[in-house]
């Protein structure tokens, strides 16, 4: 199951990192190895990414992941989408805070110096 955050994840490092195993792509992540290799032969199969062999530094076989065109278009709409889900949480959070607030300060007129509830204030 590749949810959309993580394909957007995934996407945005293997921009910045084609290099890296996958190993080293599920630590990142934060996700087991073989769902990151899940993740990553479901990108190929939908056309997003494409894995290309090359010897490293160690003269061992290893891959590069590269976005395609496809990959490239993904990974824009999958950001824009990031974005406005994240700017969502902002907002409801942002109006959470500011209710906290009030009750804070509310209560706040009711507690005296040792933090005990007092009666208001009378006329």
């Amino acid at each position: 199951m590749l949810d959309d955050d993580t394909r957007y994840r995934l996407l945005r490092l293997l921009t910045e990192h084609a290099n890296y195993s996958q190993r080293e792509l599920a630590s990142e992540l934060g996700l087991s190895l073989g769902k990151t290799n899940y993740c990553l032969r479901a990108l190929v199969e939908r056309g997003l990414i494409k894995v290309q062999n090359f010897r490293n530094s160690n003269n061992k076989l290893a891959y590069a992941y590269v976005l395609t065109p496809a990959g490239v278009m993904a990974k824009f709409r999958a950001a824009a989408e990031f974005l406005r889900r994240k700017q969502g949480e902002y907002a409801r959070l942002d109006d959470e805070i500011a209710q906290l607030r009030r009750e804070v300060d509310a209560l706040g007129s009711t507690v005296d110096s040792d933090g005990a509830f007092a009666p208001p204030a009378g006329p």
